[in-house]
């Protein structure tokens, strides 16, 4: 994990900021609190070290019930003491993000587009390094529309790309234009497609991951309420992006990696595809990763609605 610079006025984090690489931001350096508003967390008001410093594992998601039995699965599978139903949304303060705690694992909403999972991402990312975390794995996991694929297909992605099929994330910053890549690791790619053989009754596969501003123009689909384009016009688009190895469709895997890149998360190693738990217990080195499920095969020409 690398984890942002804040409050180093006195010696409390001395030792463990030269220990680690960090993103640099010095306006939080001289900052007394910091208040991660949009996760009801803050400095001052809650013991961060105490209550995530065991955190080695993060899984996001966009919908909040759907990482609420996220978390309650891994809850079963970890065999943790107590009810399922007493897990707490430990964000119930705002409406904003829901957050549930499992032993070592954070189980996380981002909302739908990158900048509900942009927002989020950056209050995480100092609340990991305020509790003092390390060697932190953050996947991302959700479903997505398929680009040639049949419907359940498991996507490893491999690089984020935008609509032109760039892998790189566009960031405007005080009127300038940031680009940052959005490139993951391939050989961890491969490894994950290797133990993914484990589970032959789920196909999965390797490609690029669109990333997309809105969920109806601009992923081809004719029943929003504006469309610009002929159903040819569409086909035409996703036979380019499936040539350019785009296999799946979304709204927030450029800035995911974008973020990740630069904050030195790197991809999964050692992963066992099989038994996602055990990838909680045995897993030790900072990495990140980003998993799609295709849900729907948007190139098919008999889904004339998409």
């Amino acid at each position: 994990m690398a984890p942002i610079l804040m409050n180093s006025t006195g010696n409390e984090h001395s030792s463990y900021i030269q220990q680690v690489e960090y993103v640099k931001n010095p306006h939080l350096d001289s900052m007394e609190e910091d208040i991660l508003y949009h996760l009801n967390l803050g400095t001052k008001t809650h013991d961060l070290p105490q209550m995530f410093g065991d955190v080695k594992f993060v899984c996001v998601g966009g919908s909040p019930n759907r990482m609420r039995s996220f978390a309650q699965f891994i809850h079963e599978q970890l065999g943790l003491p107590g009810n399922i139903a007493d897990i707490r949304d430990i964000c119930e303060g705002t409406d904003r993000y829901s957050m549930y705690k499992v032993g070592p694992v954070l189980s996380i909403s981002h909302g739908m587009g990158v900048p509900s999972i942009s927002i989020m991402l950056h209050e995480l990312i100092k609340m990991l390094y305020h509790a003092r975390c390390r060697d932190v794995i953050i996947f991302r996991i959700g479903t997505s529309g398929g680009v040639g694929l049949a419907a359940g297909t498991v996507v490893i992605t491999d690089k984020a790309v935008d609509s032109f099929f760039r892998p790189q994330f566009e960031q405007v910053v005080l009127g300038k234009v940031i680009i940052r890549s959005t490139e993951l690791d391939e050989d961890v790619a491969q490894e994950l497609l290797q133990y993914s053989s484990e589970l032959p009754d789920i196909p999965t596969v390797i490609g690029n991951t669109m990333c997309t501003h809105d969920f109806y123009e601009g992923q081809g689909r004719l029943d929003g309420a504006l469309c610009s384009f002929s159903t040819e016009e569409k086909f035409e688009y996703l036979r380019k992006a499936n040539e350019a190895g785009v296999r799946n469709i979304e709204m927030e895997s450029t800035v995911f990696a974008a973020m990740c890149r630069v904050c030195n998360l790197k991809g999964l190693r050692e992963i066992r595809f099989q038994h996602l738990m055990m990838l909680f217990w045995n897993i030790s080195r900072d990495r990140s990763a980003l998993w799609f499920i295709s849900s729907r095969n948007v190139s098919d020409s008999s889904h004339k609605n998409m």
